[in-house]
């Protein structure tokens, strides 16, 4: 698993909330957030920095590249 689909999850996990809560305050399909969980797809840029204002991280965070 690379390091952004770990730190992913543990955002989610650790936000208590569920995938179609996140979802529907990101504005995006449950498909497209189930394919980032899994490692199938990545975020563009602009999907990435919207992850990260949400679970009020970093993009480089996210990333891997600063813990």
């Amino acid at each position: 698993m690379n390091l952004f689909v770990q730190r992913l999850n543990e955002l989610i996990e650790n936000s208590g909330k569920q995938q179609k809560e996140i979802c529907k305050a990101l504005g995006i399909y449950k498909q497209k957030f189930s394919r980032w969980k899994l490692g199938e797809t990545k975020p563009n840029y602009d999907e990435l920095i919207m992850l990260a204002k949400y679970f009020n991280v970093t993009t480089d965070y996210l990333l891997g590249l600063e813990d």
